[in-house]
């Protein structure tokens, strides 16, 4: 394993190779990767490296045996150079992959770049940057089937692209795998407080209604 390379979290790989998270999941966990997946800090992570030989296997899934697949999957990684690789009588262009993935890397390299994560701004929430817009309630909006149209109408200060953005970094960094921060309000001692019945509360309401 080069573990100089730089390590992806699933939902990364996921994102970059263009299949879905519980292939992806399926395919780490099964140990098709060997050692080029790993724990870090507790968490299942893949090396860069890994990330064609990850969508090798998920394309080639009902095209090959199990077997074959696993030998093909470690040629890949192992020759992460070559243009072609051969089992047998199967031979396999494996550009078109190097390609899609080189294609993933790069769009969430651009979404990344558009967004921050400022502690003084929404308490950290990801945003595109210059705005207090976050990028998952755009993501969101998308998910809820708004078109990009529409959203660039409700929020004019963005642009196509970042609208765009928003969905792949979603899918990469979800909020469900985001630390949530304790609001700072919440941190704050009451200045005044009192009890009271609710019977007694809802007497008065309709008194003064």
């Amino acid at each position: 394993m080069k573990t100089e390379e730089p390590l992806l979290s699933v939902h990364e790989a996921a994102c970059v190779t263009g299949m879905p998270l519980t292939k992806a999941r399926q395919i780490i966990r099964s140990g098709l990767l060997g050692d080029f997946a790993t724990i870090h800090k507790g968490t299942r992570m893949i090396l860069k490296g890994a990330l064609v030989g990850l969508k090798f296997a998920y394309e080639m899934t009902g095209f090959l045996t199990a077997e074959r697949r696993r030998r093909l999957v470690g040629h890949v990684l192992e020759d992460p150079d070559a243009k072609t690789i051969r089992e047998s009588v199967v031979s396999i262009d494996v550009r078109p992959f190097k390609d899609d993935v080189e294609r993933g890397i790069e769009s969430l390299d651009k979404a990344k770049g558009m967004i921050s994560s400022e502690s003084g701004i929404l308490g950290g929430t990801p945003c595109f940057k210059g705005t207090r817009i976050p990028v998952h309630d755009i993501a969101a909006m998308l998910n809820n089937g708004d078109d990009a149209a529409s959203i660039l109408e409700a929020y004019p200060s963005l642009t196509k692209a970042q609208v765009t953005a928003s969905s792949i970094y979603a899918k990469a960094y979800p909020l469900s795998n985001r630390r949530r921060k304790r609001p700072e309000w919440r941190k704050l001692k009451p200045i005044s407080s009192k009890k009271f019945k609710l019977d007694s509360y809802f007497a008065s309401r309709e008194i003064s209604d």
